[in-house]
């Protein structure tokens, strides 16, 4: 059960080492129940340590990460870069290490921006789908070993057709009703929620692949002042999957608030093969 003290924890605090060099310490309940940090606590570290950064100017826009290896728990120094900064938008790197060789696990470029007055539009239509009170929670979904996993808990999810894990239906399109119940929703928050549905290989496999995501691009629609609108309300997770083959596999996700407006949205690549089964003794 969420407490007001877990409500008051920050998700993630960042020590400045120096310019450009930041240190964080990654609790172990971040991890996957495979071992290394899940990908979308690794996404809210790029976009959050921007937030600290104090050269940096205007609000996350999108970033793409690569996924050079799952970082483990601990000790993270992250290194950041400015490469480009004008009047409205900056671009930098921002790279996750560990270890006493800093070697870099997940490097990404982000796009700042401060955010003008302009005429909006949208092309887009949000699906039609049943409100979120109205659905049950997924089996698995704070039901299984993972539970006790900040991304398990930290996430309520409402909906999907699918049971967790998913069986191979040969369709991979699904909607879901996700909110975050410990911090009202941010960029950071946003970021996370885009690396925490199941992978679409899943849906054409079953459950015996093993799989991790290559590189992850989100693009961050909303403002900040949006976002903080929404507060803990739910949002809707479109997500789809194209093709895969050659151990790898795409998958393309929409996020909407309530009232029809599109936040994000993302690309994402992932590597995949059949789980071996035991050697014969």
């Amino acid at each position: 059960m969420t407490t007001e003290a877990d409500l008051a924890d920050p998700i993630m605090t960042f020590e400045a080492l120096g310019p450009g060099r930041w240190r964080l310490d990654a609790d172990p309940k971040w991890c996957n129940p495979g071992g290394g940090l899940w990908g979308g606590y690794d996404i809210g570290v790029a976009i959050g340590v921007l937030k600290q950064e104090p050269t940096a100017v205007g609000e996350a826009l999108s970033l793409t990460l690569t996924y050079a290896y799952a970082l483990p728990p601990g000790q993270i120094i992250v290194r950041t870069r400015c490469l480009r900064q004008g009047g409205s938008i900056g671009v930098w790197e921002v790279e996750l290490c560990s270890g006493p060789d800093e070697a870099v696990g997940v490097h990404a470029i982000v796009t700042m921006a401060r955010r003008p007055e302009t005429p909006a539009f949208q092309f887009a239509k949000m699906p039609d789908y049943a409100d979120p009170e109205s659905l049950p929670t997924p089996p698995g979904f704070g039901n299984t070993p993972t539970r006790d996993h900040m991304a398990g808990t930290a996430f309520e999810r409402r909906g999907m057709e699918h049971t967790f894990p998913p069986k191979a239906s040969g369709d991979a399109y699904t909607l879901c009703w996700v909110r975050s119940k410990r911090w009202p929703l941010d960029k950071i928050t946003l970021g996370m929620i885009t690396d925490n549905m199941p992978p679409r290989s899943m849906f054409a496999l079953g459950g015996a692949i093993m799989t991790t995501t290559l590189s992850l691009t989100v693009y961050l629609h909303a403002t900040e002042a949006e976002l903080a609108a929404i507060g803990h309300d739910y949002i809707l997770v479109e997500c789809d999957g194209r093709v895969g083959s050659g151990g790898a596999s795409d998958e393309r996700s929409s996020y909407w608030s309530r009232d029809g407006k599109l936040l994000a949205t993302s690309e994402q690549l992932a590597w995949y093969r059949e789980r071996r089964p035991p050697s014969a003794e």
